[in-house]
C-alpha cells in the first residue's frame, strides 16, 4: 500500500465544507482530548460536515470508489472465518475476491497501519480499497458478531444436551446465553414479537420488525427442544405440558433496560411454536401527541378521555396498538385526585396511579366480575381490556350509567361499525346510545425511513382507487431502502384513526335500532368524522407512509 500524505483538514477548507475558523475549533478539541480522536470524526461530531461529505473529499483526493456494501453478495460464512478485531480495527469488509486483488470497503481510509495489518492477515494478494459509509460497515460488524458469538455458544450447547440439570437450571448455560443473545438481537432490531417456530429438521427464530417478519437465527432441532424447554421454565410454564396452548411473562434487563416479555406456547406438528411478545415499559408511557392522531382526530379523543362518564371503545384487529392508546389515553387523565383502576389479560405494563387487576379465570375472577367488583371500590375511571361477551358489555354499560367513565377494546372493523357488533352482542339499542360516547378505530402503518426517503409515483392503478380523496397537485413518497431500515425502506411505525362520536342526532339513530348501513351513512355525511384512509392518505401526502401500506390495512369507501 502506497502511503499519501495529506493535510485533511486543509483538504476540507479548501472545498468549501467548512471554514477556517471552524477547523482551528476542530483542532483545538483533538489537542484538549489529548489527539484520543481522529480530526474526521470531531468535525462530523461537531456538525461541521457530514461523514458522507468527508468520504467525498477522500475520494477525490485518494482515487478510491464508493461502493454500496448491501448490493454486494458478501458471503457471510466466508467473512466470518477472517478475524474479527483486525477488520474492526481497519473499521473494513472484504466484499469480494479475484485472481488480482482482494476487494475491501473502508470507512477509514487513512489508516494505513491498520489496512497494513488487514493485508498481512488476509494473505498474499494486494488490497483494492474502497470507500463505504460506517454506518454500512458497522451494520456488518454487529451480524458478523451475532454469528461468531452463536458459533461458539450452539457448540457449548451441543455439549450441554442430554444434561438436564444443566439445561433447565443452571444460570450459566450455554442455552440461557444463547435465549439472552437472541432476544438482545431482536431488540436492537426494534422487534415487537419473537417467533420460534420448529420445522421438520430444523427451527427458525423470526423478529417482527415494524409489523413484518424476518428471519434471524435457524437451528437444529436439538438446540431447539433445549431452547423451548428453558424459556418456557423462565416464564414459569409447565414443562411437561405440550399438548395444549400455555401462557406465561417473564421480566429480563437488556442493554440496562427492563423489558417484560409475554410468551405463548402453542402445539403444532412438529414440536411447540413460541411467541415472545416484547414489552418496553418505557414505549408503552407515550403521550397522545406522540400516538399519530392527526390534529382533529386528537381534538377529538381529547374530548371524548376527558368526559365524566360513558363508554369509550378503542377497534381494531390485533397488533393494531389498540392497549398502547389506552395507555396513553390512562396516562393523560390519571392523577392523585382520581382513582383509575383497570381488568386486564394479561396486565401487559404497570402503571403509576392505577390500580391493575389481572383476570384469573380458574379462581373465577373474569372481567364481568372485576367490573362489578370495581364499583364497590369508588372508582373514577375503570379500563377493561376487552369486550368478550354480553355479561362484560352489561356490566360496563351498568358502569358507564351510573357515572364512570369506561374504556375498553372490541374487534371490529371500523367505527361505526362498533355499535351494531354492540347490538348483535345482546345489549339494547337504547342503553348503546344512552352509554356509549364514542370510537377510535385504528391501525398501525409503516412509516418511510428518513434515511432514504425520495419522492415516488405510485402505480396508476392504485391511484385511480383513490383518486376522489386527492388534492389536484400531489407527491408521494417511499424509502429506497438503506442499512438503517434493513433495507425495507420503512423505519417505525405510526397510527391512523378514524374517531365517531355519538351527538345528539346519532344517538336518536342508534336509539331507534338503525342498522350498519344506515349508521355509516350517517357518519359519512358528518362534517366531523373522517374515514380511516382519508387520514392515511392525508400522511401519505405528508411522506409520512406510502399510498401502499395505507391500502394494506385500509379499504376505500
Amino acid at each position: 500500500m502506497i502511503k499519501q500524505k495529506i493535510k485533511l483538514g486543509n483538504l476540507i477548507v479548501n472545498q468549501g465544507l467548512i471554514t477556517k475558523e471552524q477547523l482551528d475549533n476542530a483542532l483545538n478539541l483533538q489537542k484538549e482530548q489529548n489527539y484520543t480522536k481522529k480530526l474526521g470524526q470531531i468535525l462530523i461530531d461537531e456538525g461541521f460536515i457530514t461523514q458522507k461529505e468527508l468520504l467525498q473529499v477522500l475520494s477525490s483526493q485518494l482515487g478510491y470508489e464508493f461502493v454500496d456494501l448491501y448490493g454486494e453478495k458478501i458471503n457471510f460464512e466466508k467473512l466470518a472465518k477472517y478475524p474479527l478485531q483486525v477488520l474492526k480495527n481497519a473499521k473494513a469488509i472484504p466484499f469480494k475476491e479475484d485472481e488480482d486483488f482482494i476487494y475491501v470497503a473502508t470507512s477509514d481510509p487513512l489508516n494505513y497501519e491498520a489496512l497494513e495489518i488487514l493485508e498481512r492477515t488476509l494473505g498474499m494478494k494486494p488490497l483494492k480499497i474502497y470507500l463505504a459509509l460506517e454506518e454500512d460497515i458497522e451494520a456488518i460488524f454487529h451480524r458478523l458478531s451475532i454469528l461468531e458469538d452463536t458459533k461458539t455458544i450452539i457448540e457449548e450447547v451441543k455439549k450441554e444436551l442430554g444434561n438436564e440439570e444443566v439445561i433447565t437450571h443452571s444460570e450459566k448455560s450455554a442455552i440461557l446465553r444463547l435465549i439472552h443473545l437472541i432476544i438482545k438481537d431482536s431488540i436492537l432490531r426494534r422487534a415487537s414479537d419473537i417467533h420460534f417456530e420448529p420445522d421438520e429438521k430444523k427451527a427458525v427464530v423470526r423478529a417482527r420488525i415494524d409489523g413484518v417478519l424476518h428471519e434471524t437465527f435457524v437451528f437444529d432441532k436439538d438446540i431447539y427442544n433445549a431452547i423451548n424447554t428453558r424459556i418456557k421454565l423462565m416464564g414459569n410454564i409447565d414443562i411437561s405440558e405440550k399438548r395444549k396452548p400455555q401462557d406465561g411473562r417473564f421480566s429480563l434487563e437488556v442493554e440496562d433496560k427492563l423489558y417484560d416479555f409475554r410468551l405463548s406456547t402453542s402445539p403444532t406438528i412438529f414440536g411447540e411454536s413460541i411467541v415472545m411478545r416484547v414489552l418496553d415499559r418505557e414505549k408503552v408511557l407515550l403521550r397522545l401527541e406522540e400516538l399519530g392522531f392527526e390534529d382533529e382526530n386528537l381534538k377529538e379523543f381529547n374530548n371524548l378521555i376527558h368526559s365524566p362518564y360513558g363508554i369509550v371503545l378503542i377497534t381494531g384487529p390485533t397488533g393494531s396498538g389498540k392497549t398502547t392508546t389506552l395507555y396513553a389515553a390512562l396516562n393523560e387523565i390519571k392523577s392523585i385526585h382520581n382513582k383509575v383502576m383497570t381488568i386486564e389479560d394479561p396486565v401487559e405494563y404497570r402503571l403509576p396511579l392505577v390500580q391493575q387487576v389481572q383476570v384469573n379465570e380458574k379462581a373465577g375472577l373474569n372481567f364481568a366480575v372485576a367490573i362489578k367488583s370495581f364499583l364497590r371500590q369508588d372508582p373514577d375511571i375503570m379500563l377493561v381490556g376487552e369486550i368478550r361477551d354480553k355479561e362484560t358489555l352489561d356490566a360496563a354499560a351498568q358502569a358507564s350509567l351510573t357515572g364512570h367513565l369506561v374504556f375498553s377494546t372490541l374487534h371490529t372493523n371500523d367505527a361505526p361499525g362498533a355499535i351494531s357488533r354492540l347490538v348483535q352482542m345482546g345489549l339494547k339499542p337504547y342503553i348503546v346510545a344512552d352509554a356509549l360516547i364514542g370510537i377510535v378505530a385504528q391501525r398501525l402503518v409503516r412509516k418511510i425511513c428518513p434515511y432514504c426517503k425520495k419522492e415516488h409515483k405510485p402505480p396508476t392503478a392504485l391511484l385511480k382507487r383513490v383518486e376522489k380523496y386527492l388534492p389536484k397537485e400531489f407527491k408521494f413518497f417511499k424509502g429506497e431502502g438503506c442499512s438503517k431500515c434493513d433495507f425495507t425502506g420503512y423505519f417505525g411505525r405510526t397510527m391512523i384513526s378514524e374517531i365517531l362520536v355519538l351527538d345528539e342526532e346519532l344517538s336518536k339513530l342508534v336509539s331507534a335500532g338503525a342498522n350498519k348501513f344506515e349508521i355509516n351513512e350517517y357518519a359519512q355525511k358528518s362534517k366531523n368524522f373522517k374515514p380511516m384512509i382519508l387520514d392515511g392518505i392525508k400522511k401519505a401526502l405528508n411522506g409520512v407512509t406510502t399510498l401502499e401500506e395505507i391500502l394494506r390495512v385500509t379499504k376505500e369507501k
